[in-house]
């Protein structure tokens, strides 16, 4: 913990020193910025400032959200904060704010949550001041200027829990980021937002947290939605902010479906980069690799805490750390919101970074089913496989195999580390007859999350199945090239035959009542080894087939 301690500190030294360097060269460069004025309208954009700053009333859901990374002035303190005012009216509200602040240098996490009525709302511009829930008046809105008419791009923001307060200023330094090049999105199964981002901000002012209140400067990100994607109803997602030392930002969405898969298509992998003044773009081309996960500590939620992110076409490969495992919010849902550290590469050029996580997709422990063998007999020409229950696209799983000969008390290690959940199990040290229990174990990449599986009951072994045939089945032809026949020596009731290929793939399924011969026809099948698996109300076989 105190060497990982110790290099965040470095890489957020390093990046406030760039981040010193970036905010000076522009702030000498504000005259130059033709965008810093009201009205803007990004060329090509569905979204306008300020009108787009304000309230829509049209939307079902709408939010205003800050976060960003400050560093105390006289205590030297790192803190990170998150603000959001939502509107969603529920319950006699207008909607609910979240304040949350993070001493970054012990972890600890300052949260509040309350619903809210806005006592203003500007549908023209960027003015917000709200009654909280048992609390005090807080407000959102551009700065004045001696006119008291808005000063573009420029903010004042008040908030208190009692306890811990905001009290900033903020000042947009880069053009916005339009997501989706036009500002509107088609999120997940049937929802849209529209959807800018000021990916950079000067940040002082005042915090207090912990008994202490001191002024502060640093940075911050502020991103504005409204739509009918609906974070608390809605699809979970990932999404993740990032500042970077090259002055690039990205905005980055992985949303999962109910099946906790994430579809290859644009509503459900959205990269938004801010590169410069003049480049800027939104793609779904890149891929998320989960490095590691952690659980709260009363086990009730398990989320990712390292990424890798990479982009082969814009040359982006990239870790990402989250900073704490203690920043997850209680109300109105549960999720977490945390700040990460960044390092990589883009390009040729190395970069480090920081920036937030907000995580409303949440993993489980793998869970699976052994499919075969399942009592009776284990031929070791036949794979041992199983299922896995709950897949999910953000948490691969590999698996460990076991086997116990002694009644389960002791089990051995057959492989580890598979990726797939098939094996055959070549010269097996266990012999004929032998009872003989199978373990699955699955674990994530770090072995946060991990369960067991043991076969339900033992299946005796049978290495020599070709000549052992304890059912008097006849089998013919084999090698077979089109028909596979079977016999019995006996009518067999509740008959079930199942064939599978050497993956443990389930290839044909049949049910017969009362039957003492069977036809399989294999003729479109692949060239290769089988095995039919049958069972009755009067046996429980396997054999092996080859198709040619």
């Amino acid at each position: 913990m105190v060497s990982y301690r110790f290099v965040r500190k470095l890489l957020i030294m390093k990046f406030k020193i760039n981040l010193l360097v970036l905010l000076f060269l522009a702030c000498s460069n504000l005259n130059a910025q033709d965008w810093k004025t009201y009205p803007y309208v990004p060329a090509g954009s569905l979204v306008s400032f300020p009108v787009d700053e304000g309230r829509h009333s049209g939307e079902p859901i709408e939010w205003w959200y800050t976060a960003g990374h400050l560093t105390g002035q006289t205590t030297g303190k790192s803190y990170s904060y998150m603000f959001t005012f939502f509107h969603y009216p529920e319950s006699g509200f207008d909607g609910f704010r979240i304040l949350n602040v993070t001493d970054d240098d012990t972890g600890v996490f300052y949260q509040d949550v309350f619903p809210l009525n806005y006592t203003t709302l500007s549908t023209t511009g960027f003015d917000i001041e709200a009654d909280i829930f048992l609390g005090a008046t807080e407000h959102w809105r551009n700065k004045l200027d001696g006119s008291n008419m808005p000063i573009p791009f420029e903010y004042e923001l008040y908030a208190t829990s009692g306890t811990t307060t905001l009290d900033l200023e903020l000042i947009t330094l880069k053009r916005p980021l339009i997501l989706g090049d036009d500002g509107y999105l088609d999120q997940g199964l049937a929802n849209y937002t529209y959807y800018y981002s000021q990916t950079k901000n000067s940040v002082t002012g005042s915090i207090t947290a912990g008994g202490i209140t001191e002024n502060v400067i640093g940075t911050g990100w502020i991103d504005r939605q409204y739509g009918d994607f609906n974070p608390l109803t809605g699809e979970k997602y990932e999404w993740f902010s990032m500042q970077l030392s090259n002055g690039m930002d990205i905005n980055l969405w992985n949303i999962f479906t109910a099946g906790r898969t994430i579809p290859n298509t644009p509503e459900y992998r959205i990269l938004s980069a801010y590169v410069d003044e003049n480049n800027q773009y939104t793609t779904s081309d890149f891929t998320i690799e989960r490095l590691g996960y952690f659980c709260t500590p009363d086990e009730v939620n398990c989320y990712s805490r390292q990424w890798r992110l990479t982009s082969p076409t814009n040359n982006i490969d990239l870790t990402l750390t989250g900073m704490h495992t203690t920043t997850e919010v209680q109300q109105p849902f549960r999720f977490f919101e945390g700040s990460i550290s960044v390092s990589g590469t883009v390009g040729a050029t190395n970069v480090t970074g920081i920036g937030f996580a907000e995580l409303l997709h949440t993993y489980e422990d793998p869970s699976m089913t052994i499919t075969a063998p399942v009592g009776g007999f284990y031929d070791n020409a036949m794979p041992i496989t199983w299922t896995l229950d709950n897949p999910d696209d953000g948490r691969p799983i590999t698996y460990d195999l076991e086997y116990s000969i002694d009644d389960q008390n002791t089990f051995l290690p057959i492989v580890q580390n598979l990726t797939s959940p098939s094996y055959i199990w070549n010269s097996p040290p266990i012999n004929e007859g032998d009872d003989v229990w199978f373990k699955i174990i699955g674990n994530s990449v770090d072995n946060t999350l991990t369960n067991e599986v043991i076969s339900a009951s033992s299946s005796s072994a049978t290495l020599s199945l070709s000549n052992f045939n304890p059912n008097g089945i006849k089998m013919y032809p084999n090698p077979v090239y089109d028909v596979l026949h079977l016999e019995f020596d006996q009518n067999l009731n509740n008959l079930h035959i199942e064939v599978i290929d050497i993956n443990g793939k389930l290839l044909y399924v049949e049910t017969n009542s009362n039957v003492r011969s069977q036809e399989i026809s294999m003729e479109s099948f692949s060239n290769g080894l089988y095995f039919v698996r049958l069972w009755s109300d009067e046996m429980n076989d396997f054999l092996r087939v080859v198709k040619k």
